[in-house]
């Protein structure tokens, strides 16, 4: 039986700031364990906390990136709980009133998992946000088989929760939906977002149903999922579990469950509990917010998001929708094809060739752009000399290749040490003219229509030139000559 799927995802994103949420310890990743504390982030009585300005700040600069409302004023409590990483036996967060209210997510295309973007179901989808509260993570634990370890380094880290409503309907939606989150977030700065170093985490929240008019199923959450290729995977799994449960009238429950990645199964861990569950009251601690002022201080940090920056590369650039999408995936090497344009290069010209070449030669070398040795102006002045036949494509490809290796030099030293070089008119004309009188057979051929053999002239002359004139001069003065 075919069941309707229903999706609402938790993003857990560590805010980037230079310390915890509600003490001064510095926030780090990699440091030795338990350096970063204090009586405040290790729960110690009577330690008080101190709100900190930054995170509550990019909270709402991220609200503000979403198309969020926020309250005039947000308040704190406290969600009551027992747990080793969590030594208060509470967590201060949001409940009634958080920072950011509504807003939505737009799923970019080429966010899709790369198997499904010629077929996606709904484009251009935007999946809408219920709420963003800001509260403080825990710390990390590392189970040991019959032990555990637990580092508090983490603990206190500003943390936002980003809660959507229940518009996903699939794990490939959901991979998208973080994707493009991460690169919003990216981009206005306020986190790195890279799940392999725990800033970004992710609950799911599933539930199936025979028919769009029943009341939603019973809500399966799955924990702590820390990579975008696991939440789609385990979101599959639990979509088929759930399925041949119902199809054998074993009714769901709401539940919580962890994802074993090597098994690729989910696991019961515990019968879900619900808010009241957790006690919620106002934290006495600390005072109330205004958002207002901070509101409008932090809303000209706005920036021009992917989909805006895409927009504009398309429109004022002339690049395709699909380089478009590439090139402001990543802020870097939006601003590096920025820099690297110029009115003597076509945009579609330079987008290729950094899309192309580039990003190729810089995945096979596991950097990213940020660590790019060649500099945008050295990249231009190569495609410069493209534009102006001094290079042909192929001969820029080899020049890039001795650039990137070697970046204190610059490309045309680079191009005349290969031998790319423009040759003399006269000298040229006079190869070409060399060439036509010693080949007969093939010209006469040329002259009836065949110009596949312009490329066998080419040849001919370029094996012939003492330096590497640019193949497409050769052919073209070949063909002045002949046709």
């Amino acid at each position: 039986m075919s069941y309707l799927v229903t999706i609402g995802l938790e993003v857990h994103c560590q805010v980037k700031a230079n310390t915890k949420m509600f003490c001064a310890c510095r926030t780090s990743f990699g440091d030795t364990a338990n350096t970063n504390t204090c009586p405040v982030c290790l729960g110690l009585p009577g330690a008080l906390p101190v709100l900190n300005r930054e995170a509550i700040e990019k909270t709402l600069l991220t609200g503000l990136m979403l198309g969020c409302g926020s309250p005039e004023i947000s308040k704190w409590d406290r969600k009551n709980y027992f747990y080793p990483d969590m030594p208060k036996n509470y967590q201060t967060t949001q409940m009634d009133l958080p920072l950011c209210i509504g807003g939505g997510v737009p799923l970019y295309d080429h966010c899709y998992p790369t198997d499904v973007r010629k077929n996606i179901v709904k484009p251009n989808k935007i999946v809408r946000l219920n709420r963003i509260h800001l509260e403080e993570d825990v710390a990390k634990s590392t189970h040991l088989g019959n032990s555990s370890l637990i580092d508090f380094n983490r603990a206190g880290t500003p943390l936002m929760e980003i809660v959507t409503e229940p518009d996903l309907e699939s794990g490939e939606e959901a991979f998208a939906y973080v994707r493009s989150l991460q690169m919003i977030l990216q981009q206005g700065g306020v986190s790195d977002a890279d799940m392999e170093k725990g800033q970004l985490r992710c609950d799911v929240n599933i539930s199936l149903r025979q028919k769009p008019d029943e009341p939603l199923g019973q809500k399966v959450e799955l924990k702590n999922l820390n990579s975008i290729s696991a939440i789609r995977r385990a979101i599959h799994f639990e979509i088929q579990r759930q399925s041949e449960e119902l199809d054998r009238g074993i009714p769901q429950i709401q539940s919580t469950r962890r994802w074993d990645d090597d098994r690729g199964e989910t696991q019961l861990m515990r019968t879900k509990e619900d808010a009241h569950d957790y006690r919620y009251f106002s934290c006495p601690d600390l005072l109330p917010i205004e958002t207002a002022p901070l509101l409008e201080k932090v809303r000209p940090l706005v920036p021009e998001l992917p989909h805006e920056i895409s927009k504009r590369f398309e429109r004022d650039l002339g690049v395709t929708s699909y380089d478009a999408s590439v090139l402001s995936s990543d802020k870097h090497l939006a601003g590096y094809f920025e820099a690297v344009t110029d009115p003597a290069i076509p945009g579609k010209k330079v987008a290729n060739f950094i899309i192309n070449n580039l990003l190729g030669t810089l995945n096979e070398r596991s950097l990213g752009i940020a660590e790019c040795p060649v500099t945008p102006e050295k990249l231009r002045a190569l495609l410069i000399l493209v534009e102006s036949g001094a290079l042909a494509a192929n001969q820029a490809k080899e020049v890039f290749a001795a650039l990137f290796d070697s970046p204190e030099n610059n490309p045309a030293s680079i191009a005349d040490s290969l031998g790319f070089k423009p040759a003399e008119a006269g000298e040229l004309e006079g190869l070409v003219d060399q060439v036509i009188a010693n080949h007969p057979t093939e010209v006469d051929a040329v002259k009836a229509g065949n110009e596949k053999l312009l490329n066998f002239l080419t040849g001919q002359v370029m094996k012939v030139a003492t330096t590497k004139p640019n193949p497409k001069q050769v052919t073209e003065m070949l063909r002045a000559r002949l046709l």
